[in-house]
């Protein structure tokens, strides 16, 4: 992923948690003790200044009451467009046997491959198996 947009969706991402906050009528301190993460770091995501993890994603989406798939795509995690990995992505993203650091790991190979045959017409998955 591109730096700029790395900050632009993380960016996106904290205004959107912050229309959802007041929407929610939850100040920053209430919605931090909902989610179980500090004050401070919920104030640095809604400026656009820290990127959550997929973990502290999911519990501000719990603690706000609406889909963790919504948050994923507003921090640039997972694609809006159907059929391009979101499924993939999720699984990723919701395994509870891999570390933050193996997810984002998984999820930028993947985001490579997807990348490298869509560079190349006619890509077909099994090319690379009738060596």
């Amino acid at each position: 992923m591109a730096k700029g947009k790395v900050g632009t969706a993380v960016g996106s991402l904290g205004d959107y948690l912050r229309e959802q906050r007041t929407s929610a009528s939850l100040s920053l301190r209430q919605l931090a003790e909902l989610a179980g993460v500090s004050n401070p770091y919920l104030s640095q995501i809604e400026r656009g200044l820290r990127r959550p993890s997929a973990e502290v994603l999911q519990q501000l989406a719990k603690a706000l009451r609406i889909s963790a798939e919504q948050l994923y795509v507003r921090a640039g995690i997972v694609s809006p467009d159907d059929g391009v990995g979101g499924s993939v992505e999720l699984a990723v993203l919701n395994d509870p046997g891999l570390t933050e650091r193996q997810k984002h790991s998984l999820l930028d190979v993947y985001a490579s491959f997807l990348a490298l045959n869509a560079g190349q017409p006619g890509a077909d998955a099994h090319d690379d198996d009738q060596s």
